[in-house]
């Protein structure tokens, strides 16, 4: 992100520690990495898109992506915070800040403590559904990075976290939760289960080890075969979505589109290769991005 580079350039020719602090925070918070909130954004977009038929509310819109912002960068320290005697036995996240003794776990809490305070105080501005909403939201976002000690569905966990956001933005613009919005947090539920246990695939055997859980352990060999009939199940979803919302042919290519990236991260898998696990974990951007950008042609020729 352009934020992550500019304070990288910034640490690099300054000496000021304060400065190279806030790098080290910068990388808690994956500034780095910031495919967590593309992955969070596209469902709430698409709950915004449908609720006002196309043409959500500026100060609506504006909220919920910067708490898209501060929801996922707080969850990122919480869940740095939980992970940090398990982090450096992962190849794969060994050099995170806490585990490199870069940040203190007293300071990732406050990271997510200051994070999730500026995500209320925007939330403060919407209607009084949204704001009861909020808590079970943060309680989600808080609580998710423990499940994998406790049940073999983290992964399901997260993606109610994520998609609690759906209700949520579909209350702020149209003061309701209709049966449509469960529609929408059902099918965010689903795809993060995908995504997330693509990812946690890339980490299973260290994960095994060390003695924490996942679906991707969960499913074992039936791993591609279980994510494939999730797949099938969000696309399903997301069709009966377009039936519900009254939705034509812009809103179907975009998951046609989608069923294709789908096809593809079964590609990825295929090998159950590490790297390819992450990559088919990255294409899921594309996934939501084809069903955003359906329904955005879809309501704009409505007009």
């Amino acid at each position: 992100m352009v934020i992550f580079r500019y304070l990288r350039k910034l640490a690099t020719h300054s000496n000021n520690p304060l400065i190279q602090q806030l790098e080290n925070y910068a990388y808690l918070i994956r500034l780095d990495r910031p495919i967590g909130i593309l992955l969070l954004l596209w469902p709430t977009l698409w709950a915004l898109w449908i609720a006002a038929e196309g043409l959500p509310d500026l100060g609506v819109l504006i909220v919920f992506m910067l708490g898209v912002f501060f929801m996922r960068s707080a969850g990122c320290a919480i869940n740095d915070y939980a992970d940090r005697e398990v982090d450096g036995h992962v190849s794969r996240t060994q050099n995170r800040p806490i585990v490199s003794g870069k940040v203190s776990p007293r300071e990732a809490l406050w990271v997510f403590v200051i994070l999730t305070g500026c995500s209320f105080l925007l939330v403060l501005f919407m209607n009084a559904l949204t704001i009861y909403l909020s808590f079970a939201g943060a309680a989600l976002a808080a609580s998710y990075p423990f499940m994998k000690r406790y049940h073999f569905l983290p992964q399901v966990h997260l993606g109610a976290a994520f998609g609690w956001a759906v209700p949520m933005a579909y209350a702020a613009q149209s003061n309701q939760i209709t049966p449509l919005a469960w529609l929408l947090f059902l099918a965010t539920v689903l795809w993060a289960t995908v995504y997330d246990t693509m990812y946690a695939m890339a980490d299973r055997d260290d994960d095994i080890k060390i003695g924490v859980k996942s679906t991707a352990i969960l499913f074992g060999d039936a791993d591609r075969i279980m994510i494939g009939i999730i797949q099938l199940m969000l696309i399903l979803t997301l069709l009966l979505i377009g039936d519900r919302a009254g939705l034509g042919m812009f809103y179907y290519l975009g998951v046609f589109v989608a069923g294709i990236f789908s096809l593809y991260q079964q590609y990825l898998i295929k090998s159950r290769e590490p790297r390819l696990c992450i990559e088919a974990f990255l294409n899921n951007n594309w996934f939501g991005i084809a069903i955003f950008t359906g329904l955005v042609l879809e309501y704009f020729f409505k007009k």
